[in-house]
């Protein structure tokens, strides 16, 4: 152990790391109950098989943490990322499951040969940073939607669009009760707080099912909320489930689709990697991240294999704090984690009993954590800054839709630096991107 990952050098020995590992699991462990509920709705996807390529390619994913880099990092499908890709990509574009994974496949190959050649650096440094703060806060308030519409505190009016769910629903009244119990956790900094949240919102859905209030009715897909332990509950992943034959046909679409893809995960990768890795104190002397290029290459392996085994993008968590706050500093937590994430298999029929009830608040809560990216921006400088993060904020929510946010704000910003005559603010990556939205808009216009 102190030969792979140096303990002695980092201050931390192997009971505090192993205890640091399990703490960050059950962190982030709320993922493999909210992607077979994102995904699994989706036609050609199981949710048992979701469950599974989750909680696979997350352990795989850490692992190449652990020994590409040595980072008490933990990975797996991203949030925000899965939201888009079922409820955009699969939901409102109409695309199926097949294309959604090709697109995945596509952005991680993508952000490997980018981390190889270091150009990420480059790609995250020429975006505008307010922008970037507005595309984190719009998908915390994408997936917030999302949240209140599966639980019912959100529903359609013909009139106003949206309007207020029945109050006196199980659904309605235990998700709000599930945040409030996340928020005490929070409060008393108790280990694996969301998590724990999501399982006492289902412990209450169940106790509403015993005395009547919570009705099953599977015609109307209200599902039992007690476990099944049968046979059917263990599906092996969904492998090598891609779609060529429509990249060929619908090339700008397609491009459109893995270009968020990609931004979002380079965002989410590089935000988590610094956040972490400071809470730790694992920067060095000039604020950077030594062994970057491990770390990025685990986070683009982890995204190309969890699309072959059939789950959204992989990136890396910033719940990995959680375990650096226990004092893991090496890339034997990011170990511990990834069995922990094998271990789970084992539990599949509990996790796929958990209605989306029940993870709504732990989305409410992530949508909150990202939402807070609001705060470092700024309102009161440059006007292309300022109204194209707003705009990537304003239109993912109310277009349902990441991509969307992220075109239109990206594309006022560059005709904002034009119509101001600020031309050579405006970088090839900026310059790249919006020709790319342009020739989406033109097909999408023409068909």
């Amino acid at each position: 152990m102190e030969k792979l990952f140096k303990l002695k050098e980092h201050g931390t020995n192997v009971r505090t790391e192993i205890v640091a590992g399990i703490t960050t699991f059950l962190a982030m462990a709320y993922i493999l109950a909210v992607n077979p509920n994102y995904l699994g709705g989706i036609e050609g996807a199981s949710p048992s098989a979701i469950f599974t390529a989750t909680a696979i390619s997350a352990a795989i994913a850490t692992l190449c943490m652990a020994f590409f880099a040595n980072y008490p990092v933990a990975l797996a499908s991203g949030m925000g990322l899965n939201a888009f890709f079922a409820f955009t990509v699969c939901g409102a574009m109409g695309y199926s499951y097949k294309v959604a994974l090709t697109a995945v496949l596509v952005e991680g190959i993508i952000f490997m040969l980018l981390s190889l050649f270091k150009f990420r650096e480059a790609l995250v440094n020429q975006i505008p940073a307010n922008l970037k703060l507005g595309i984190t806060a719009g998908i915390g308030l994408f997936i917030t939607i999302i949240a209140l519409i599966n639980s019912g505190v959100v529903i359609n009016n013909d009139s106003t669009l949206v309007g207020v769910g029945d109050f006196a629903r199980p659904e309605f009244v235990l998700s709000i009760v599930g945040l409030v119990i996340i928020g005490v956790l929070h409060h008393y900094k108790v280990p694996g707080y969301i998590l724990l949240g999501i399982l006492a919102t289902w412990l209450l859905g169940i106790v509403a099912q015993l005395v009547g209030w919570y009705a099953v009715d599977p015609a109307n897909g209200v599902y039992s909320l007690i476990p099944s332990f049968t046979a059917s509950s263990f599906a092996a992943p969904a492998m090598f489930q891609f779609d060529f034959g429509f990249v060929k046909d619908n090339l700008a679409s397609f491009l459109f689709v893995v270009f968020t893809f990609l931004y979002t995960d380079i965002f989410d990768t590089a935000g988590t990697l610094i956040g972490v890795a400071e809470k730790g104190n694992l920067l060095d002397e000039d604020g950077k991240l030594p062994r970057a290029g491990g770390a990025l290459m685990a986070d683009a392996v982890g995204t190309v294999v969890g699309a072959c085994l059939g789950t959204s993008t992989v990136t890396s968590y910033v719940e990995s704090s959680a375990g650096v706050a226990a004092g893991g500093r090496t890339g034997l937590t990011a170990v511990t984690t990834a069995v922990m994430f094998l271990i789970s298999i084992i539990f599949a029929p509990i996790f796929l009993a958990i209605p989306s009830f029940a993870t709504t608040p732990a989305m409410l809560y992530v949508g909150l954590l990202m939402l807070s990216s609001v705060k470092k921006m700024s309102f009161d400088g440059d006007i292309a800054d300022v109204i194209g993060g707003f705009l990537a904020i304003v239109i993912m929510p109310f277009t349902y839709s990441i991509a969307t946010g992220i075109m239109f704000g990206m594309i006022a910003w560059v005709v904002l630096k034009l119509c101001t005559g600020k031309v050579k603010d405006i970088s090839p990556i900026m310059w790249v991107s919006v020709a790319l939205f342009a020739i989406y808009i033109a097909t999408q216009v023409m068909n």
